[in-house]
Formats: structure tokens, sequence, C-alpha cells
């Protein structure tokens, strides 16, 4: 999985691509992190619109994000859901988790 990370004032992005599984942990992890540890960052959007597969280990890792973030007092949103991907994390109630952008 290819992680794209861009900060603009108080709202960072993290653009996923590829498959989103235990493979991409330490990627993941280590983009996170960097935003986290941001200076005046409280938003973090991550964006699925070119993410095609995820399994449970990947919704583990965003619920270690959201733990972590809202810890520190930051907000986590996903969007670019579609497809099966949308689906999983329906089915897994993560809209009732995190705020869900279209």
């Amino acid at each position: 999985m290819q992680i794209a990370s861009e900060a603009t004032g108080s709202r960072a992005v993290l653009s996923l691509n590829g498959r989103f599984d235990f493979h991409s942990h330490r990627d993941f992890r280590g983009a996170y992190e960097q935003i986290l540890d941001a200076q005046g960052v409280r938003e973090i959007e991550i964006n699925f619109s070119g993410v095609d597969y995820l399994d449970s280990s990947a919704l583990g890792m965003l619920l270690l994000l959201r733990e972590k973030a809202e810890g520190m007092g930051k907000s986590v949103q996903l969007s670019g859901l579609q497809g099966t991907v949308k689906q999983v994390l329906e089915i897994a109630n993560f809209g009732k988790l995190f705020a869900v952008k279209d």
C-alpha cells in the first residue's frame, strides 16, 4: 500500500492506495504517528478512494489510530469509501465510531 500525507493548517489527510492489510501495518503506523506528532493538527482524514481491499487487521489499525488521536484531543474522519471497502466498514459499524465524509 502507498500512503500520501498532506497537512494544511489544523487538518491532515492520509490518502491510501492499494491493499490495506496486515502487511501495511508499519507504513500506516509510521504515517499516522508523524501526523499525531505534528503541532496544530486537530483533524485527521483517512482517504480510502484508492483502497480496493481491507482486512480485519486494517480495522484494528483504524481503531488504534482513533484511540491514540482521541487521547491527544484530535479527531479522525474517513472519506472516499466505495465498493467492498465501504461494505466492510458498514458491516463493522465504523460509521458509529468515525465521522464519515462522502
